[in-house]
Formats: structure tokens, C-alpha cells, sequence
């Protein structure tokens, strides 16, 4: 188990244009280390008619962000945090807040 931030984590963006926004992450891009955020960094992409666009036109949707500018928000204390680990009596490895101290998953 990796520490990093998986898909369906909560984020906060810290730098950028979108600073100060929060979103769920859709997906993690780990070889270029983006992520996909729910409704943030959106594009207008100019699409021809196919058969997954039967219509075409200008497409709204999300481009990745760097994973440097979010921090995952603690779903105990609602902050931006960094992510600690722990390892459990049985072995397992678990993030955990950095700022409470509390397990996230």
C-alpha cells in the first residue's frame, strides 16, 4: 500500500488557478504523477462526430492536475494535510493525518 493520494480521496488545490477549490479525485495518472479531479481544471476540447460524440461540437471536461499542487483534506478534521503512515498491530500499513493523528482509511 502506497502512501500517495488514491481515486475517490477528497483534495484541496493549494497552488494555481484553482487554488482554494476541493474535489474527489476520478483518477490517479501515477507514471506522469497527475490527477484527475472532479470538476476542477476544466478544458473546452473541439470534438468531431464519432460514436462516442454522435453529436461533436465543444466538449467540456477535466484536465489533470500536477499532484504537487493538491493536498488530500482529512476526512476527521476537514483540513489539507499532509498523509503519515502507520503500521497496525497485525501488520498493515495505514495513512493517517498528519495533523490529528487520526487513521483516514
Amino acid at each position: 500500500m502506497s502512501l500517495e493520494i488514491k481515486k475517490n480521496d477528497t483534495v484541496a488545490v493549494i497552488s494555481g488557478d484553482e487554488r482554494g477549490k476541493r474535489g474527489r479525485v476520478l483518477s490517479v495518472l501515477s507514471e506522469k504523477e497527475m490527477l484527475l479531479v472532479e470538476r476542477l481544471n476544466m478544458i473546452k476540447r473541439h470534438m468531431k462526430p464519432s460514436k462516442k460524440y454522435s453529436q461533436g461540437g465543444i466538449i467540456e471536461r477535466e484536465s489533470p492536475i500536477r499532484r504537487a499542487n493538491v493536498m488530500l483534506l482529512c476526512p476527521k478534521c476537514d483540513k489539507p494535510t499532509r498523509i503519515g503512515q502507520k503500521i497496525l498491530e497485525n501488520g498493515t500499513k495505514v495513512r493517517t493525518c498528519k495533523k490529528c493523528r487520526e487513521v483516514i482509511d
